[in-house]
């Protein structure tokens, strides 16, 4: 199969699945194995295309971003406190992280993690949605720096195949008490932090690597990802806002529980 085809299918993968509740990294790596691709040569791709489904979050939510800016600049308490939520929830997995990063690593090289947590993640979202409590928190500002910092030590679990960054803040911070909106949209800004810090040291581990083309997934390929990743986020995105705005998770989870079952099947198997 031509490069630029693969590159397509991922950035396409990328983009639905990184803001839904489903594992992005999960669907990645059952994928790659799909196509029989050799892991190893488009690991650094299938971080660095990440930067496109942040671009994406960056435009749908231009207006918030340029406001809390403004408000910074005017020291308004609730830009400060949007700017300290999400700096909050970030620090735990930047410190988590870079200690366990050659634990990460080791288990991104497992295909057999990716079902087993698709599953559990699945039953997961069944319980939060039958037991979470009424919300109080109807907005990014308003989230106490507590349940800011908790729901970035939960975050911490997407550090795991198949988890889902999505799914462990979504559905952490709805268990805290946030509105389902207002969860899903600190999801998206908690990403862009987040996958910045994973891209950029991704890209400095293998910059040589994907500037040379060498393991003939270059920044020509990466290109290609990157753009069609941007263009799908955008749409799905916008999707997923109206959705849960109308609607429970629970599609999220069966689909989840399907998925992981028919995977584990099949790797098992194979």
């Amino acid at each position: 199969m031509p490069v630029f085809v693969v590159a397509i299918i991922l950035g396409i993968v990328e983009g639905v699945t990184e803001f839904i509740p489903v594992s992005s990294t999960g669907h990645l790596m059952l994928v790659t194995k799909l196509l029989g691709l050799d892991p190893a040569r488009w690991e650094a791709f299938n971080v660095i295309i990440q930067l496109g489904a942040i671009l994406a979050i960056v435009v749908l939510y231009w207006g918030t971003f340029w406001k809390v800016l403004l408000g910074l600049i005017r020291r308004d308490a609730d830009s400060w406190r949007f700017v300290r939520n999400l700096l909050v929830a970030f620090l735990p997995a930047a410190v988590i992280g870079l200690i366990l990063i050659k634990q990460i690593e080791a288990l991104l090289g497992n295909p057999l993690v990716v079902p087993v947590t698709m599953i559990l993640g699945g039953i997961a979202i069944l319980v939060v949605e039958r037991l979470a409590k009424y919300p109080d928190v109807a907005h990014v500002a308003d989230i106490p720096v507590g349940k800011s910092l908790a729901i970035g030590f939960i975050q911490c679990l997407s550090m795991i195949p198949g988890v889902s960054r999505s799914a462990a803040t979504i559905m952490g911070a709805v268990s805290l008490g946030v509105e389902r909106k207002t969860a899903a949209e600190f999801s998206f800004f908690l990403a862009v932090p987040t996958m910045l810090g994973a891209t950029a040291l991704e890209f400095v581990k293998h910059r040589q690597e994907l500037m040379s083309g060498a393991s003939g997934v270059g920044m020509g390929t990466v290109a290609i990802g990157f753009v069609v990743s941007f263009v799908v986020a955008i749409v799905v995105v916008r999707a997923f806002v109206r959705f849960i705005s109308r609607h429970s998770f629970a599609p999220f989870a069966w689909y989840r529980l399907v998925v992981g079952v028919a995977a584990l099947a099949w790797l098992l198997i194979s």
